[in-house]
């Protein structure tokens, strides 16, 4: 392992110490920071006491510390006595826990006798945590928050830099403000002032994150007695699987691993019930022999699209297995984009996919990207930004994988979202994590994404009018090459975001149309389930004759451009309003026997049911 080096915002404040008076830290100022002893170990600790050893070593051997609520206190390496003039000669009175009462005011005159302490004194530093709570709104201070923050404005360009110590060294009695954002103070403090130097704390990098890892690689079972190699693959694995998370994160993993007795060769596994939330895992107690037999599951709903279903249950035992997943982990188990005319069985192959995985085709999330359409209605998935309205309801996306993280989520129409959409569901793609509107990371590594659009289905002319790319007369080859070309157009052309389409890979899964033999199979499945609830649900058995049955075959199948979902739409009309017709008005109850003989259209167009044969008895209405 490379040897460790500081971090460029230590570098940063050490190097602008002598430079400038204040100083205002921002980002992530609640983590773990890594600081190197005189050992040449590491040790983690807050960022306050990350400062106050730096400082020391810098020069500064007081370092003053003040917070809204606790007050001023002096701060001090571990094993020393925090000093005890320190408070007193800067006019602080100490109470009986060692610190000076808070308040803006008093806050406000510590900064003008420290800025005003004469060359005999020490270089002292004050701390300025959770800085943010000194104001209510940056935007619109109070009097007494006006006043503080001008004075703070004015100390900046009249704090003198003083040779002090044995070798003269220039130093300021420096200031240094800790915010969550660097917009949490007034603007005229700050923006374009030159004895001001705000330095942004990043999240921890790899390197970073290496580092803290080794040390906590030991405190895993199996973690001191582990080999060179083994330690190594471990290491690689944490660091690998927690980009964007913070050392405190890292060092909470850890705990985990002990409380529940986590094995070092599977540390992954603890940073994935970190990340989720849960200890068991829906995907390791997949039926393995239902995945295998799933061809014949989704044939029997999905008709017509035999293609389609090998290739989406190749993604599934891809996901199931992790053959070929990315270190990192945090990416969906499986996408896939369903492509193709409207009623060909998108959805429902979305449904069985979802019972397949879990037993339930209910356990879905569905969004109907229609409903999205708008500029803003992002911030419908992910939650609206602090200060708006609906802040606090949170985004419905991110709520509901919070809540399901294992789960499959359906995307419906995707091309009818708005360009910003996309631009979530790239960052999905690529790095499995949404940050919602109140600043929650959620991870969507256990979730199985999937995509349904009709591009491709119709086109625009030279002249702008929609007309049909490809048609029910075209061949398959010809249908799926279409509707790829148009697919691909759409993304790298009209919304400029060809990433997205590189994200999807070859997991577009194109439809066919509903051909006539399909269509056929398709009306007698619904037929037969028809008759088949009403025995079972009313007790009354309905015989269709072979020619109704041919007639309402041609009354349902001579329009196919709606697919199977066009289908049930006919068959409702030409069958099950007139049965339900005849079964009301004809009195028919429990237990009869009905033969439909023939079948009649009146000029207006309905379908009439004539019953040849019946049992006798009353329908119960």
């Amino acid at each position: 392992m490379s040897a460790y080096e500081r971090p460029r915002w230590l570098r940063d404040f050490l190097r602008f110490l002598p430079l400038k008076s204040q100083f205002v830290l921002s980002g992530n100022v609640r983590d773990f920071q890594l600081v190197e002893m005189g050992n040449g170990s590491l040790v983690s600790q807050p960022l306050v006491a990350t400062l106050c050893h730096e400082l020391r070593k810098a020069g500064y051997p007081r370092t003053l510390y003040y917070d809204p609520v606790a007050g001023f206190r002096a701060l001090s390496l571990p094993g020393e006595a925090p000093d005890p003039e320190l408070l007193p000669r800067l006019g602080l009175t100490p109470g009986e826990a060692g610190n000076a009462p808070a308040g803006l005011d008093g806050f406000s005159e510590t900064l003008q006798r420290l800025v005003g302490q004469p060359a005999s004194e020490p270089p002292t530093a004050l701390v300025a945590d959770f800085a943010s709570r000194l104001v209510n709104r940056s935007a619109a201070l109070t009097p007494i928050e006006h006043q503080a923050f001008t004075r703070a404005l004015v100390l900046s360009h009249q704090a003198k830099l003083t040779p002090r110590g044995a070798q003269a060294s220039p130093f300021f009695n420096t200031i240094i403000w800790i915010v969550e954002k660097e917009g949490d103070l007034p603007d005229w403090l700050v923006v374009d002032n030159p004895r001001i130097r705000h330095i942004p704390i990043p999240q921890p990098d790899n390197q970073v994150r290496r580092h803290f890892g080794s040390t906590l690689l030991r405190t895993f079972e199996g973690g001191t007695t582990a080999t060179e190699g083994e330690a190594t693959e471990a290491l690689d694995t944490l660091v690998d699987q927690t980009g964007g998370l913070l050392l405190m994160d890292l060092y909470a993993i850890a705990q985990l691993g002990r409380t529940e007795a986590i094995k070092l060769s599977e540390i992954g596994e603890a940073v994935r019930r970190y990340k989720v939330g849960v200890t068991e895992d829906p995907w390791a107690k997949i039926d393995a022999e239902k995945i295998r037999n799933g061809v014949d599951v989704i044939r029997g709903r999905v008709k017509g699209q035999d293609h389609a279903v090998v290739h989406v249950l190749d993604i599934l035992k891809r996901a199931i297995t992790g053959i070929g997943s990315p270190r990192r982990g945090n990416r969906p188990r499986g996408v896939a984009f369903l492509a193709g005319p409207t009623g060909v069985g998108k959805t429902e192959l979305a449904k069985t996919i979802t019972h397949l995985l879990f037993g339930d085709e209910n356990a879905y999330i569905r969004f109907d990207m229609s409903e999205f359409s708008a500029e803003h209605s992002d911030q419908r998935l992910i939650g609206a930004p602090p200060g708006y309205v609906g802040y606090d309801v949170g985004g419905q996306l991110t709520n509901a994988v919070r809540e399901k993280p294992f789960s499959v989520v359906l995307f419906d129409e995707i091309e009818k979202a708005h360009p910003r959409i996309l631009d979530k569901f790239l960052q999905v793609l690529d790095d499995g994590v949404l940050t919602s509107g109140r600043g929650d990371r959620v991870y969507f590594s256990e979730t199985f994404i999937i995509f349904t659009s009709n591009l491709g289905i119709y086109r625009q002319d030279a002249t702008g009018a929609r007309v049909p790319n490809v048609t029910p007369d075209d061949d398959f080859d010809s249908v799926q090459s279409r509707v790829k070309q148009e697919i691909a157009q759409h993304f790298k052309v009209t919304l400029n975001r060809p990433e997205i389409l590189n994200r999807i890979g070859d997991n577009i899964l194109v439809f066919d149309f509903i051909r006539q033999d399909i269509a056929k199979s398709i009306f007698s499945g619904m037929v037969a389930s028809i008759l088949s609830d009403l025995t079972r649900e009313k007790n009354v058995s309905i015989e269709l004759g072979d020619r109704v049955h041919d007639e309402l075959a041609a009354l349902c199948l001579s329009d196919l451009s709606n697919g199977g979902r066009g289908i049930r739409n006919k068959v409702e009309a030409h069958l099950i309003n007139p049965l339900a017709r005849s079964l009301f008005d004809g009195g028919f109850a429990a237990g009869a026997r009905l033969k439909i003989g023939r079948l009649e259209r009146s000029e207006a167009g309905v379908t009439e049911l004539v019953v040849e044969a019946a049992a006798p008895g009353g329908f119960a209405a």
